[in-house]
């Protein structure tokens, strides 16, 4: 789920944009750190600039002016002119407001961002309602459980008091069979230090902002890339704890940006292409296939003739800069692998077919020169006019 934070206006506060200067107080509930107090940071600075210092606006963080639970109040009956809340906090007073607070209602940000804007025409009609003016909605990343003792399982949670921010999250510590606790986040490490709250759910970014991390120490998940721990202590001297594969990851952006772009059926045709137009060269260089059933569309694995070395014929054609692959293990010498996956066409293909041909004459085997190529292109040519 993707609860959102609202910040909001109220409708009393324009009736003072007409001084010369306007001083505002904001409240907010979460402390400086929260990514969402930066943001809010950041809008209180674009707005004085835009205003040319008109609109002075003042963040008090960490329910230090208002309080959670008082703040949609607050606003509504101006007493401060601006705030920033959950929509969650506020699901009994609106089944609108607890709406993204249901679990798997949004699973990730572009699915937040839809359901937000069918949820936002509601949103304005009930706050408009109660005086108020909607500016904008940030959601928080997605939610995870937090537990001071490892889990085993979903029975664990029994009996424990489980710290929840909305009704929503309330029943769903019910159903788990733990004990509701209501803790705003600037209380969550004392809570958890003290032993009054011994689980919670919440975002990575209040894991994060309360030093979740902490709980981490006693977890018995196995994992290895993903051990917190190890990367929490690389981080403080700002580096990771293994080699950050930057270029396997910039690789795979375009990669998939290609994908999108063509789509995964005709990626999938082109490889069946490749791969009959390969299998029918094969024949005709009187090579047999290692996979005498199911061959793979994916690539296409040749047995080596009888005398010749499969890695001989990869090395030498690594030598005219034609890679394929060879056989692993017991298949080692035994056979050569030719790929059509990724980018290779046509003319990759057809070069890499001419190559063994010379190739494998060179080694002693005796074949009908061009005979490869000629039955590949007879596939290649029959299927592009299909």
């Amino acid at each position: 789920m993707r609860s959102r934070i609202a910040v909001l206006l109220a409708a009393s506060a324009a009736f003072g944009l007409a001084q010369a200067q306007t001083k505002w107080d904001m409240p907010t509930p979460y402390s400086d750190g929260e990514f969402h107090t930066r943001n809010v940071v950041l809008f209180t600075e674009d707005v004085a600039k835009r205003t040319s210092g008109a609109i002075e606006i003042k963040v008090h963080s960490s329910g230090s002016l208002i309080k959670h639970p008082d703040i949609l109040r607050a606003v509504s009956t101006g007493q401060v002119n601006i705030a920033e809340f959950l929509l969650g906090q506020f699901g009994n007073e609106d089944p609108v407001f607890a709406a993204d607070n249901l679990p798997f209602v949004a699973a990730g940000y572009d699915s937040a961002q839809k359901f937000y804007q069918a949820q936002r025409p509601l949103l304005e009609n009930k706050l408009a309602a109660r005086g108020m003016t909607l500016l904008f909605s940030v959601p928080w990343p997605g939610q995870g459980i937090y537990t001071k003792e490892p889990l085993k399982s979903v029975d664990d949670l029994k009996g424990t008091k489980f710290r929840t921010y909305s009704p929503l999250t309330a029943r769903l510590a019910e159903l788990l069979g733990a004990s509701p606790t209501v803790i705003q986040v600037p209380e969550i490490p004392q809570m958890f230090a003290t032993g009054a709250v011994q689980a919670m759910i919440t975002s990575s970014a209040t894991g994060t902002s309360t030093k979740a991390w902490e709980f981490v120490k006693k977890s018995t998940l196995p994992k290895y890339y993903f051990d917190f721990s190890k990367q929490l202590k690389s981080q403080g001297k700002n580096q990771t704890p293994y080699t950050s594969p930057v270029s396997l990851v910039l690789g795979l952006q375009e990669v998939l940006a290609k994908i999108k772009k063509v789509g995964l059926e005709k990626i999938y045709a082109h490889n069946r292409r490749l791969s009959a137009a390969t299998k029918a060269a094969m024949a005709a260089m009187g090579l047999s296939l290692y996979s005498k059933d199911f061959p793979s569309d994916v690539l296409t694995a040749v047995e080596a003739p009888a005398g010749v070395d499969g890695q001989k014929v990869v090395s030498k054609l690594r030598e005219q800069g034609i890679w394929i692959a060879g056989g692993q293990a017991q298949a080692k010498g035994k056979i050569f692998r030719i790929a059509h996956m990724g980018f290779i066409d046509t003319v990759d293909l057809l070069g890499t077919i001419g190559g063994l041909e010379t190739v494998l004459s060179g080694l002693g085997y005796k074949l009908e020169s061009g005979a490869g190529l000629k039955a590949a292109q007879a596939i290649l040519t029959k299927e592009a006019g299909a």
